[in-house]
């Protein structure tokens, strides 16, 4: 990749991005991952630059992991919180993102209810955008840092080529912004992703992305490299859209005896914030084959790239 050179103003889903854009953030965060244990957790890239975090939803891992990547490239940091603001009096994300911006920001890191936020701030200001969440869009950071932890638990950093792996991402299919970005970025770089969950969960729209859908579980797990769990929404699900939290913990939560089915190296992951002993068993998410802490740590990484890449390029 000697001649590639970073093509993007903005990060606004994994839907634009080539396998070799994917590539090439891998490889930089790969470059940046041992800042973080160094006796000087900063490097100088981004001195002078101004980051300001956009946060209309609630966040703690991803707020906190930009907040933290911004701060390790040596940039200013500005975090925003929609609750309390201006946008709670009526004002619009377009008006208060200009304002923000006349402030001297270089970068704004949107998480927003709204799919699409990231894409109407990006046509409607000058500073390059990053995508923290949009709705039930993308979730491109989350992708990111996932594609990374499964190239690290598998041995493939020299390539980040995922062919011949199969990956199941199981749960609440449907509201899921990680599921969308995670499907895109894993089949871009050359995986089988098999969606589980209730079919009520399980939109078939996705199959037209080439995706298997099942409603089996346990016949699936046998088959995959990785299994990564979602967190049910219950903040977007229609009641009659879901079984009973005891439903779905038999029939969809990865428990120890479901574990044993897996291959003995499967890599367990979660987005967070996991509801435990319905999603997930504790001891499952705290054991041998859990990468989840690890993604919290990639996640750094990944973030570091993707606010070094966005604000460096030369494209106009």
């Amino acid at each position: 990749m000697s001649d590639y050179a970073w093509p993007h103003r903005h990060l606004l889903g994994i839907e634009e991005l080539s396998a070799e854009d994917i590539r090439f953030v891998l490889q930089t965060a790969r470059g940046l991952e041992d800042v973080s244990t160094r006796s000087v957790k900063k490097v100088p890239a981004l001195r002078g630059k101004v980051v300001a975090n956009l946060f209309f939803e609630d966040s703690t891992r991803t707020s906190s992991s930009f907040q933290l990547a911004a701060q390790r490239l040596s940039a200013d940091v500005l975090d925003f919180k929609g609750k309390g603001s201006s946008v709670s009096k009526g004002e619009t994300l377009v008006d208060t993102a200009k304002t923000i911006e006349a402030m001297g920001v270089d970068v704004m890191v949107c998480r927003h209810h709204h799919s699409g936020a990231a894409h109407k701030l990006a046509a409607n200001v000058g500073a390059h955008v990053v995508n923290a969440g949009d709705g039930q869009h993308e979730h491109p950071t989350q992708a990111l840092l996932d594609l990374y932890t499964i190239a690290k638990r598998l041995d493939r950093l020299d390539t980040f080529d995922f062919t011949g792996l199969t990956v199941a991402i199981v749960g609440d299919i449907a509201h899921s912004r990680v599921a969308r970005s995670n499907v895109l970025g894993l089949q871009k770089l050359g995986a089988k992703v098999i969606l589980v969950g209730p079919t009520t969960l399980l939109p078939g729209a996705f199959r037209d992305l080439g995706c298997e859908l099942s409603n089996d579980l346990d016949n699936v797990l046998p088959r995959v490299d990785v299994v990564n769990m979602l967190r049910v929404q219950f903040e977007r699900i229609a009641s009659q859209a879901f079984p009973s939290t005891r439903e779905y913990a038999v029939l969809y939560g990865l428990t120890p005896e479901r574990l044993a089915r897996c291959k003995p190296e499967v890599v367990v992951m979660h987005p967070g914030p996991m509801n435990r002993g319905l999603e997930i068993d504790g001891e499952v998410a705290d054991g041998p084959n859990s990468a989840i802490l690890q993604q919290v740590t990639h996640g750094l990484a990944v973030r570091m790239a993707v606010l070094f890449l966005v604000s460096t390029t030369h494209q106009n």
